[in-house]
């Protein structure tokens, strides 16, 4: 068994490229997996660094120094942020607490509608089963609500830590910008100097990671803005809530979509009913929903490699339950890298080849 393993070895790692690739890879995974929770901040100011990065070099472009870039998109950052924090976030709280106080209220009205189930179909329907149903759904809301609590109270212990990274991921977004080429030329003279496969799947996934982040950003924004509108004007409760959520949703494919949707029929069902106005808000939804997956997702991300349904699914799945939320944001752009990895490594043919060759 050890000598096959040193065999397969052998074959796969001759190439001295390849094991600096391997070990790079390792390194990386094992960085993010044991240290992933303290480097978070590091983390969102990469991912907002990225997506500023863009009109920054647009800038440069009319002769402006780097530096004075960096500083206008981030004032122009900074402002939309204040903006977006004192203009939407109260509303969505707002809308969040109200939609927790008429909980109560929503459970009592299927559940009186569930216990008269029984009447209307005796032949099919078993008023024990429907009792059950009931209890287990009640019961489920009351953990719920407790889980919602304690982690409401952990939340109001964390601002401290909040009002800390909205001071250190700004400061760190600027240097990140700002010197760019220094900070790379810094890590570049720590790495092997076998890297040509290494350099090769950086360059490949430095484009997608830069394409993928601004496309998400520009998809929720579409996303949530065409959502709140319609929501807005077929007068539907928790308008800004869910048209958040529904924005959001896009981050996980098909699965974020499928999810999003319970909440969204679920208060519009409390509220209408089954009558037209139910139908016209699920037909807009659903046209959004559409739009968003048939138009706006081939014009975003045509660069981006394609992948199958199938392994983007596995992907949320995979990297999520490693990383939490960041694995489910990144599992596109990872699926995409171990796709390069792949396409960049040799196979056992062409390195048998290669070695003739030497011979």
């Amino acid at each position: 068994m050890f000598r096959q393993l040193a065999e397969w070895y052998k074959n796969r790692f001759s190439d001295p490229n390849l094991s600096v690739l391997f070990l790079l890879l390792i390194s990386a995974f094992l960085v993010f997996y044991f240290f992933g929770s303290i480097l978070v901040p590091l983390f969102v100011a990469l991912v907002l660094a990225y997506l500023l990065d863009w009109p920054i070099n647009y800038l440069m472009r009319f002769k402006i120094n780097r530096t004075v870039a960096t500083l206008i998109v981030m004032l122009v950052f900074i402002s939309i942020a204040i903006f977006a924090f004192l203009g939407l976030l109260p509303t969505v709280f707002k809308q969040g607490a109200a939609l927790i106080r008429d909980l109560p209220a929503m459970f009592n009205e299927s559940q009186a509608y569930l216990l008269t189930l029984p009447s209307q179909y005796p032949d099919a329907i078993d008023p024990v089963t429907v009792s059950h149903i009931v209890d287990n759904l009640r019961n489920y809301l009351l953990d719920s609500g407790g889980f919602l609590l304690s982690q409401s109270f952990a939340s109001l212990l964390n601002i401290a830590a909040l009002i800390v990274y909205a001071i250190l991921v700004p400061l760190m977004m600027v240097f990140l910008l700002k010197d760019k080429e220094v900070l790379i030329a810094s890590v570049v003279r720590f790495l092997p100097k076998n890297r040509k496969l290494a350099n090769q799947v950086w360059l490949e996934m430095n484009d997608q990671i830069m394409n993928y982040i601004r496309g998400k950003v520009i998809e929720i924004f579409i996303v949530g803005v065409a959502t709140y509108f319609v929501f807005f004007f077929l007068d539907l409760r928790y308008s800004a809530l869910l048209a958040v959520l529904v924005g959001l949703s896009v981050l996980i494919p098909y699965i974020g979509a499928a999810a999003v949707t319970v909440p969204v029929a679920v208060v519009a069902l409390f509220q209408w009913g089954l009558t037209p106005q139910f139908a016209y808000l699920m037909v807009a939804y659903g046209v959004i929903q559409v739009l968003d997956g048939n138009l706006i997702v081939p014009i975003l991300f045509s660069e981006a490699v394609n992948l199958h349904p199938v392994v983007i699914i596995m992907s949320v799945l995979i990297f999520g339950g490693l990383w939490g939320f960041w694995g489910v944001f990144f599992a596109i752009p990872l699926a995409t890298l171990v796709k390069a990895v792949l396409n960049a490594w040799p196979s056992h043919q062409m390195q048998t080849e290669d070695t003739e060759k030497v011979e």
